[in-house]
């Protein structure tokens, strides 16, 4: 996809990667919306901050209706409550499915029409190493993000007679507030990650892996031991 001229839709894109993601657009010529649950957050000139709650159905119809301009929508928006299945709070467990499950389900079904309506377009979806890596301690993101995986991969499908094309972001340990807690050497700069992200959305790259965590794990999915 040609980023220059192109009209993004970030997720989440007050802080973190989302932030990187919405400033590495505008350096390339692309129009951002830079959503955001409150919108008065977003404090990245040139982008037009956009109220966009993908919890909330109303907020994210309305963020739809607020874009009809979009060709790109990046699926960035995510929380990590630290919660384990079967001893965690299932109320902690829902909002993390809801989040990043159902929630870039919601985002991608408003914004399809309003891509393809535009001559089509592109979705990034932001995943994680734990798409694939599933520690008891973090099972309700871990969960959250393998089902976003199957999501993405089944919308790939799908959307492609309809011009839009998906991708899949999977990421280990990045420099941000989520993994602030983690002690890691391995943390990888979400500007790093940015940029990687956009040059595989130009390629129309179908999974890009952004650190040597990342690879490695994919490498061995489908290995069995034991």
């Amino acid at each position: 996809m040609e980023l220059n001229n192109a009209v993004a839709v970030v997720t989440g894109a007050n802080r973190g990667l989302g932030r990187q993601i919405a400033e590495q657009l505008l350096r390339r010529g692309a129009k951002v919306y830079a959503g955001a649950r409150r919108p008065e957050t977003v404090d990245l000139p040139g982008a037009v901050p956009l109220r966009l709650d993908l919890t909330d159905p109303a907020s994210v119809r309305a963020a739809a209706a607020a874009a009809p301009d979009a060709t790109l929508l990046v699926n960035n928006a995510g929380i990590s409550t630290h919660t384990p299945l079967v001893a965690g709070d299932p109320d902690r467990i829902r909002l993390e499915m809801d989040t990043h499950f159902f929630g870039t389900l919601r985002v991608t079904r408003a914004f399809t029409p309003v891509i393809e309506g535009n001559g089509g377009g592109s979705i990034l979806n932001v995943l994680s190493v734990l798409s694939w890596f599933h520690p008891a301690a973090l099972g309700a993101y871990s969960a959250g993000k393998a089902a976003a995986w199957a999501l993405t991969n089944s919308i790939r499908e799908e959307l492609e007679p309809r011009g839009i094309r998906v991708s899949a972001l999977h990421v280990g340990y990045m420099d941000t507030d989520m993994a602030a807690h983690i002690d890691a050497d391995q943390k990888i700069s979400p500007a790093a990650v940015a940029a990687l992200a956009l040059d595989g959305l130009e390629k129309a790259t179908p999974e890009i892996l952004a650190d040597e965590v990342t690879r490695q794990v994919k490498q061995g999915l489908g290995v069995v031991t034991g």
